[in-house]
């Protein structure tokens, strides 16, 4: 059976990507802060599934979690078949505003660990083969603080990589969903109904996750969930950012 490694894996696109991969009966990694909501996800699985699932309770703020991740992908005896960097929080507009530190640690967990537990998976993956996810998000193709920034690093990196390593038989994926029914908004203080964006805008986690999939298995550098969002990033690349950035600042996410 192949292996997944998925890190935000205790809520979220984390649980989702976990349920649709343990129903196709992968056997799981999963990795995030929280021991009991890990055990919680993890026996719900095992007992459904029948399937492993394995737990690393690890902040990828830390650089020593992130080391210990990076080693269980490194892990030639057990081996990872598919990476998923989908670890992640978000911080208010406000970049001058935000405490510098929080913005430090945004920036260690979206764009550093993706990219050191990317170097580890893909030792590991080269000649024999894998994939990698890295959940993105259209934010990524439009000037939205330091969330954009990083996103868009993801999207870029993820395309470079794609490509550079097709010969290997490994395939990196940017997965970039837009505002998607999940927790990420109310750990960021917004109750349901109150993030500021219109209803015909929320996609549905599971919905997200599999088209994402289906978008990896077929190799694509980039995949956006929905039409609606595939024709605002279209829209998108063609205006200047002064205006797509002054159109981000009306919602509250």
């Amino acid at each position: 059976m192949p292996t997944a490694l998925i890190t935000g894996a205790s809520a979220g696109l984390g649980v989702e990507f976990a349920r649709q991969l343990a129903r196709r009966r992968a056997d799981l990694v999963l990795v995030a802060r929280s021991t009991d909501a890990l055990e919680s996800v993890a026996a719900e699985l095992r007992g459904e599934y029948g399937i492993a699932v394995e737990i690393i309770v690890a902040d990828l703020s830390v650089a020593a979690d992130v080391d210990r991740v990076a080693d269980r992908l490194r892990d030639a005896s057990d081996p990872v078949d598919l990476l998923i960097n989908n670890a992640g929080f978000g911080l208010p507009l406000q970049f001058a505003d935000n405490d510098i530190d929080d913005e430090v640690r945004h920036l260690r967990v979206h764009v550093e660990a993706s990219m050191r537990l990317m170097h580890a998976a893909l030792g590991s993956m080269r000649g024999r083969g894998g994939r990698i996810i890295n959940v993105a998000s259209v934010a990524g193709f439009i000037s939205r603080s330091t969330y954009s920034a990083c996103k868009s690093w993801l999207i870029g990196f993820s395309r470079w990589a794609n490509a550079e390593y097709a010969a290997d038989r490994v395939s990196v994926t940017a997965v970039c969903p837009g505002f998607t029914h999940t927790t990420f908004h109310e750990r960021m203080g917004l109750a349901p109904g109150h993030e500021g964006v219109p209803a015909f805008m929320w996609l549905d986690a599971r919905d997200v996750v599999r088209e994402g999939l289906r978008d990896a298995a077929r190799g694509k550098a980039v995949s956006i969930p929905s039409l609606r969002y595939k024709a605002i990033v279209a829209l998108a690349s063609l205006l200047p950012s002064s205006v797509t950035s002054g159109v981000a600042r009306r919602g509250r996410v």
